[in-house]
């Protein structure tokens, strides 16, 4: 179970990704935050925002149109 999680469900981008970056801020090292997308984008989009700032993707997926990601902060 995520530490939080941020349901972005109707939001496109960039605005997923902002919400996020600004959530993960909140955490401490090694804690979890949980996102809820609709934005097919988002997939593309959090693999490449883990990729450049460092935090990990520990799981994604998708159920019914709904996109979940789960992403460690890393320092």
């Amino acid at each position: 179970m995520a530490d939080e999680t941020l349901d972005a469900k109707g939001l496109n981008c960039p605005l997923p990704i902002l919400k996020a970056k600004k959530a993960l801020k909140g955490l401490g090292n090694g804690q979890t935050l949980e996102v809820l997308s609709t934005d097919p984008g988002s997939v593309a989009d959090f693999e490449a925002f883990c990729r450049t700032t460092g935090n990990k993707m520990i799981e994604h997926n998708e159920e019914g149109g709904t996109y979940r990601f789960v992403i460690e902060r890393v320092a």
